[in-house]
């Protein structure tokens, strides 16, 4: 990294301040006077006014398709985790919000906490969009029931649905994110989700992500 952008990261200060810091002989790298123009190497220790300058952490955010059976939470207890599917540089990474263990597809994990409340805020409306295969038709009058409101311990449960390949499967649209929420809106009316897979989360999508794998989008 370029010296310049280096002292801008840590200080906030604008790249062309940065160089006449440099230039003022005000800046050291490893306790020797800097020039414009350098670059700072990994594990280098820059100085600016006798003050050692730390840049912020580089936020990561990853997309994981997660398959049926692996939980979210670090202690498996006998399950498969989702840590399980990523090497160790992103095992400090937390997920934003949850799959069950029964459920699959989209799940963003992220040191960034700011996007993580962004995501999963109630003030941030975010819409999250899942397939779902029931053990049977879904019958037209149940899924007015459902789209109109089905009333569960919790409070009024709303879904929007689109019909894909037959009557059993269907294409959820919501923009809550209670425990288990879709499972329990069919279930009120006796479906049983078969498949729950989610193929979107606000601006995120799975596309063509295979089961099991991740890719870095931060």
């Amino acid at each position: 990294m370029r010296l310049n952008q280096y002292i801008a990261a840590a200080s906030g200060m604008s790249r062309r301040a940065a160089d006449r810091a440099i230039t003022d002989g005000r800046v050291q790298i490893n306790d020797r006077v800097a020039v414009v123009g350098q670059t700072v190497e990994e594990n280098s220790i820059v100085k600016l006014n006798g003050v050692e300058l730390i840049p912020p952490k580089q936020k990561t955010t990853l997309i994981i398709n997660k398959p049926a059976g692996y939980v979210c939470s670090r202690n498996g207890q006998g399950s498969k985790t989702i840590y399980d599917l990523l090497p160790p540089e992103f095992h400090n990474l937390k997920s934003v919000g949850r799959l069950d263990r029964d459920s699959s597809g989209l799940l963003l994990v992220t040191d960034d906490g700011q996007l993580a409340n962004h995501l999963t805020h109630p003030s941030f409306v975010k819409e999250k969009v899942y397939h779902v295969m029931l053990n049977r038709p879904l019958e037209q009058p149940d899924q007015m029931k459902i789209e109109k409101g089905v009333t569960l311990d919790d409070g009024l449960s709303s879904l929007k649905l689109k019909r894909l390949q037959n009557d059993v499967s269907w294409e959820v649209t919501m923009h809550e994110g209670r425990n288990r929420q879709i499972r329990r809106t069919f279930a009120k009316l006796r479906y049983n989700v078969l498949q729950l897979k989610r193929i979107a989360f606000g601006d995120y999508n799975l596309g063509d992500l295979q089961d099991g794998s991740y890719r870095i989008i931060e």
